[in-house]
Formats: structure tokens, C-alpha cells, sequence
């Protein structure tokens, strides 16, 4: 299935409500938006408990849903290749096939189930306006907006955000892909006309203005960003090398955390450049190249972050363009066409442009200021014509996160 939106719609959540009535027959009780995200910067280093700078963007999954009698969930969707799922609403529900969608869904209700007890089933529309499989995170948006709809359907509210937005980092596990938390606390937390400084272990979101001659410009590779299959072996794959590169310079040092939970301590033991000499003499291989690349870019978030502060356009654009270097040589994420986009768009003037997500597909991002985001904007249109990809380009507002709508 090539990428697509889930329902295009000048409003997608009129379309969740128009789509539920004619499946169901009835009018939905519940509405849910959970936005889409972009990350400004800090890739591939949620998981190791390292800061990031997301923002959440306009876009978004949409929900309907209402209670229903009996005891399972049933979740549907108008888009071919997403198909009507169902299953009992419960801890212990099993999974689909690796890539199938609806095991997003399921993520939502067995975690909903585990930690807050939720048993009743419900009737739920999915729509949206957020691409799926580009690096989005269209998935952990599914994930919130199912999971705001298995308890509303119990008639109760959106629980404490931080506690669930953690709750949910490890309850997407679930589909096979050992993720950090960034997903799922952007979709949440997310703030209106600001990125979001996240720090891990334990959560904290702290909203930083966007200065407002800035733009974002997000545009599509492509090539799909699969969170299934071959890209989540290679996904898991990079989490485990991240891993045996702190465990073995943590027992060097006599260090007490180990594994993913010692980048903490390590960062903050040492300037970037002693770390990475330390690991020149102690790593190689994946494990150098994946250290290397978690070092370099948790110091880029926070020159990414004081530029931010600042208004420094020039300093956020250089830390966007060596992120993506690093992506591509030291983690092997990018892509050919990922390269291209990122590369036209800093001829038609973007400061800095980078991949935005896992890689290995998806969208691309292009920081610039507002008198230039028509012409960056333009030149990702004509790069996605030629790719053949569908028309995603568009320029990302920070927006708000997940939040129950009225049912119009």
C-alpha cells in the first residue's frame, strides 16, 4: 500500500463523524484529535533517555467513537490496507501479524486495560489528515486517540498526560518496536506556537517558543517510513548497538547504570569531544558509529535549544544539517531521495534541513524564515512531483496536543 491520508477531508474530524454514522447508524458520543509531530532535532536518541525537540503540528488522527454492548472493540477505517479491526477489550489480547495497523489499536486498549483498568468495548472511526507510514508518528497518534476513546467510553477524562504519555511509551512496545518516548509525549503534551525541550526518566515537557519569523517547512520523500518488517529489525537493531556502546564504557569506568539507562550519567560526565576519544579507543564497529552519532547529536539539541532561545536562526540551521549528516554516516538511515529533498530545499533557502523521524523513508524538514517559506515550500512540491509521492508538503504550525473535540 503506497502512502496516503487516512481520509482527506477539509475537515477530517467532520469525516471521523461522517464515517461513523454511516458504518454505525448512530450519531458517535466521543471525538478525539491527536496531532501528528515533527522533530526539530534530537534523532534516535529518545531511547537512550537523552533530551529532544519536538513540536506537534495542525495535522492529525481523529477518532469517533461511542460505547458499545457485548464485549468488543471495533475500530474502522475507510482507506484500503486499513481494514475494520476487532478484539475483545482486555489485558491480554494477542497481536496481529507484524504491520498490521490495527495492532496500534490494540497497543492502545491492552495498555488502557492494564493500567487503568479499562473493560468497556466500544465503536470507533478513524480519519485524518496526517500522512501515515512518513515519520509523523501517525502510529502514536492512532495510539493516544484510541486510548482517549477506550476510556471516554467508560465516561471518564484524559487521566494525568505526563504519567500516560509514559504509560504509552512502553505500552507501543506492544506492536514489536523498542521505542523511546517521544511519540507519545509530543502527541500529548504538545503546546500551541512552541517546541517542546523533553527530558526523560523521569518525563518532563517544557514548552519553548517558536520566534515567529521562523518556519518548518515538512515535505515527503517518497518512500514510505515503515515502523514493520525489515525497518523495525533495523530500528531494533540500532537500540541494541546504542545499548552495548553505553553498557561497555559504563563498565569500564565502574559506572552503576548500564545499558541504555548509563547515556545519562556519560553525557553529563564529559564534553562531547572526551567522549567521543574515550570511544574511539574502546568501541568500533555499529557501537562506535551509534555512540557517536547519540553523543554528537544530544550536544546539537542543545545548541538546537539555546538557538531557539536566542532567535539564532543561522546556529538552529547549522545543528539541523549536522544532524543529518550524522543520520546518514554514522547510523545509515537516510536515503538517496531523503538526501535530494534535504538538499533542494536548502537551495530554495532553507537555513538548515534534515530527516525528520526514524529515517529510512518519510518526510524531511527544512528550517527557514517566513519570507523564504514560499519558495522552500515550492521547491519540496516539485520534489515530491518528480518522486511520484503524493502531495504532503506543507509548512508545520506547533499546535496543541491530543484533546477531546464536541461532536458537531
Amino acid at each position: 500500500m503506497g502512502l496516503q491520508l487516512l481520509q482527506q477531508a477539509p475537515d477530517a474530524g467532520e469525516a471521523a463523524v461522517r464515517g461513523f454514522e454511516a458504518l454505525y447508524g448512530t450519531r458517535p458520543t466521543t471525538l478525539v484529535r491527536a496531532p501528528g509531530r515533527i522533530n526539530l532535532i534530537g534523532e534516535h536518541i529518545d531511547y537512550c533517555g537523552l533530551p529532544v525537540l519536538p513540536m506537534s503540528v495542525q495535522r492529525a488522527v481523529w477518532v469517533a467513537s461511542s460505547p458499545a454492548e457485548g464485549k468488543v472493540a471495533r475500530i474502522a477505517s475507510r482507506t484500503p490496507g486499513l481494514e475494520s479491526v476487532h478484539f475483545e477489550v482486555g489485558p491480554d489480547v494477542p497481536p496481529a501479524a507484524t504491520g498490521d495497523w490495527g495492532n496500534y489499536a490494540r497497543a492502545a486498549v491492552v495498555t488502557m486495560s492494564r493500567e487503568y483498568g479499562a473493560s468497556t468495548p466500544f465503536d470507533g472511526y478513524v480519519a485524518s489528515d496526517l500522512p501515515i507510514a512518513a515519520g509523523l508518528s501517525s502510529s502514536s497518534a492512532l495510539v493516544v486517540a484510541v486510548s482517549i476513546s477506550c476510556l471516554a467510553a467508560e465516561g471518564r477524562e484524559i487521566p494525568e498526560r505526563v504519567r500516560l504519555a509514559e504509560r504509552l511509551a512502553r505500552g507501543e512496545r506492544y506492536v514489536g518496536t523498542a521505542g523511546g518516548g517521544m511519540d507519545q509525549a509530543t502527541v500529548l503534551l504538545g503546546v500551541a506556537g512552541h517546541a517542546l525541550e523533553l527530558s526523560f526518566d523521569p518525563l518532563h515537557a517544557r514548552p519553548v517558543p517558536v520566534p515567529g519569523n521562523w518556519r518548518v517547512i515538512v515535505a515527503y520523500s517518497g518512500q514510505r517510513a515503515e515502523k514493520s518488517g525489515e525497518a523495525q529489525g533495523a530500528y531494533n537493531r540500532l537500540t541494541r548497538a546504542a545499548a552495548a556502546a553505553a553498557d561497555h564504557l559504563s563498565a569500564r569506568r565502574g559506572a552503576g547504570a548500564r545499558g541504555l539507562a548509563a547515556y545519562g550519567a556519560l553525557v553529563g560526565s564529559a564534553s562531547a569531544d572526551a567522549l567521543l576519544a574515550e570511544a574511539e579507543t574502546a568501541l568500533d564497529g555499529a557501537p562506535l558509529r551509534v555512540f557517536r552519532h547519540v553523543v554528537t547529536e544530544s550536544d546539537r539539541v542543545q545548541r538546537t535549544l539555546a538557538a531557539l532561545e536566542a532567535g539564532d536562526l543561522p546556529a538552529a540551521g547549522a545543528a539541523l544539517d549536522g544532524s543529518h549528516l550524522s543520520l546518514a554516516d554514522n547510523l545509515g538511515v537516510s536515503t538517496p531521495a531523503l538526501d535530494e529533498l534535504v538538499e533542494r530545499m536548502r537551495e530554495a533557502g532553507a537555513v538548515g534541513a534534515r530527516l525528520t523521524g526514524a529515517g529510512m523513508g518519510g518526510c524531511a524538514i527544512g528550517l527557514c524564515t517566513a519570507d523564504a517559506s514560499d519558495s522552500v515550500l515550492e521547491a519540496a512540491r516539485r520534489f515530491e512531483t518528480r518522486s511520484g509521492g503524493p502531495p504532503v508538503a506543507f509548512v508545520a504550525e506547533p499546535s496543541d496536543g491530543a484533546r477531546v473535540v464536541a461532536v458537531r
